[in-house]
């Protein structure tokens, strides 16, 4: 059976090092280049015509992310396998969404990284146990955007660039009193006690 041809691209050397002996004695599997940028996967990839990718997603010249939709593209058949440490659910779905066959975490055994190699061979998905287990994680829930006057959201920009009721109210030519009313009521709507929690609140909903 003709071996499955592997590309190895990180751009640590010991990392690479270690991912080349960790496969050497597998059976069924050939690492036919390692690349350390993004420059050189794609160099390496023309060149070598590898079946399978294992690709990190912090590169030195370009992301992981733009790499694997690039590959993707142009080699239709190729199959992407991210091997990163970074274990947070936005970088999986990120790469899925890019075209990447499966996710798998640098922790991973020779054994593990020989299934997941085989699996997107095979045309399949693979992602690591913990990262399945994120992937099972329900989304947080936002909550919705409170209704604002036209008068609040200008108040709430000023108090966002720091300012104080007095100068809000000189600013739009109202009281001090006025204003407050208006940053007691911003507070009660957005559910929040204090200034910064609205702010951050506020950014979180774009409306700042």
């Amino acid at each position: 059976m003709t071996p499955t041809r592997v590309l190895l691209v990180d751009d640590h050397p010991m990392v690479v090092a270690g991912l080349q002996a960790l496969l050497a004695p597998l059976p069924g599997l050939t690492v036919v280049a390692t690349a350390a940028s993004a420059a050189e996967a794609y160099a390496a990839v023309a060149a070598h015509q590898p079946d399978v990718v294992l690709l990190d997603i912090n590169l030195p010249d370009q992301s992981g992310l733009d790499v694997c939709r690039r590959l993707v593209d142009e080699y239709p058949g190729l199959k992407v396998l991210a091997l990163t440490t970074l274990n947070e659910k936005s970088y999986v779905t990120r790469m899925m969404a890019q075209g990447a066959a499966g996710y798998v975490l640098k922790n991973a055994s020779p054994e593990e990284l020989a299934e997941a190699i085989a699996r997107v061979q095979a045309g399949k998905k693979y992602f690591s146990e913990e990262v399945q287990e994120l992937l099972l994680q329900p989304e947080p829930v936002v909550a919705a955007v409170p209704p604002l006057t036209r008068r609040e959201k200008e108040i709430l920009g000023f108090i966002a660039q720091g300012l104080t009721s007095q100068d809000i109210a000189d600013r739009l030519f109202l009281s001090a009193l006025t204003v407050e009313t208006h940053r007691r009521n911003l507070l009660a709507k957005f559910e929040v006690n204090n200034t910064a929690s609205l702010i951050r609140l506020a950014a979180q909903h774009q409306l700042l």
